[in-house]
């Protein structure tokens, strides 16, 4: 495993869009994210197909122009960390045009979430670089006024603080998946947003694990099944987590999981909350249906963390060495040492 170098005050962050052109459909939410990582002690330098604000529908770029955009900030000497504008679709779609001796060789934080899943698993599985599931400029850096205070520490605790040691990575004491579109009037109101109480990650199968971990978006994980980019798995916790999480969806892409043996290989699961949940009509929970997905597993299973679509977001890293703590109904998870070098 490659560690990127750690992040300090004064360095430059290149952002990159590799599919949704959130940078032009939703400008003030993405400016107001490029000042959350000037708050917070950055540089912001902006990739070459970002910086031209130009879009292409669904996606900022040709596939061959958001490669390109990805090289030239791991090539850059002076930007230290790279991260995603948002999402989307087709992330996937970069993996044939980049060249991963050349990113093993420029080793330095990349952070993304959500279809940025594509990207940490090719790089991950191609140059053993740990990347960092973690915000994204937009939704997460972009709510006013100044980013969700929760996701900029988590942030700044993987990349930068935690420097030697264990680390227990407490939840969120409130979390919210209801706010308004993006696009509305009162999108800059913080307001606006619905929180809950959040009661943390919990345990679904009891027991207690070490290991590496493995972080993804499920759907996005799904599409690079049976390529050379989906990830080893055996022996690691897996992390999964969902945007937008219909029944029937679900079931199809966990089921996937388990026809592949993904199930029977790793050493522990984490389940995300899921953005939105359609239980279309069904008379059973989310937790029933993990349970009758997974069988008769013998590790430690978990649900309701908070990484990804749900505000705030946890960071970690692909391959961080964790605890996974399930013995009793609140679980926990411990990082056993710095994501970073």
């Amino acid at each position: 495993m490659l560690l990127a170098p750690a992040l300090k005050s004064g360095d430059t962050i290149g952002i990159f869009t590799p599919s949704s052109p959130a940078h032009v459909s939703f400008r003030e939410r993405y400016l107001n994210g490029q000042q959350t990582l000037r708050n917070l002690g950055f540089n912001v330098t902006e990739g070459e197909l970002t910086v031209t604000g130009l879009e292409q529908g669904y996606r900022s770029g040709t596939p061959r122009a958001r490669a390109a955009e990805l090289m030239a900030l791991f090539r850059n000497p002076d930007v230290k960390a790279i991260m995603s504008t948002i999402g989307g679709a087709n992330s996937s779609s970069l993996l044939p045009y980049l060249d991963f001796d050349e990113i093993r060789a420029n080793p330095k934080v990349f952070c993304g979430y959500s279809d940025v899943t594509a990207l940490h698993m090719a790089i991950w599985s191609q140059t053993g670089l740990s990347t960092f599931y973690g915000p994204a400029v937009v939704p997460s850096l972009g709510e006013f006024p100044t980013g969700f205070e929760y996701t900029c520490e988590s942030f700044l605790d993987a990349t930068m603080r935690h420097r030697a040691g264990q680390r227990l990575i407490q939840p969120p004491v409130s979390w919210s998946n209801q706010a308004p579109k993006f696009g509305d009037a009162n999108a800059s109101d913080p307001a606006a947003r619905i929180w809950q109480d959040n009661k943390g990650l919990q345990t679904l199968l009891p027991g207690k694990i070490s290991a590496p971990i493995v972080c993804a978006n499920l759907n996005t994980l799904i599409a690079v099944a049976g390529t050379p980019y989906f990830p080893r798995l055996t022996g690691h916790i897996l992390m999964i987590e969902e945007m937008w999480a219909p029944f029937s969806r679900y079931e199809r892409n966990l089921r996937q999981l388990q026809l592949m043996g993904v199930f029977d290989e790793i050493a522990g699961l984490i389940v995300g909350k899921p953005e939105i949940v359609d239980f279309e009509r069904a008379p059973f929970s989310t937790e029933a249906l993990l349970l009758e997905i997974l069988g008769d597993v013998q590790y430690p299973v978990a649900y309701n963390g908070d990484f990804g679509h749900t505000h705030p977001m946890i960071t970690l890293a692909q391959g961080a060495q964790i605890s996974l703590n399930a013995e009793i109904e609140d679980a926990s998870i411990t990082v056993l040492a710095p994501m970073v070098a």
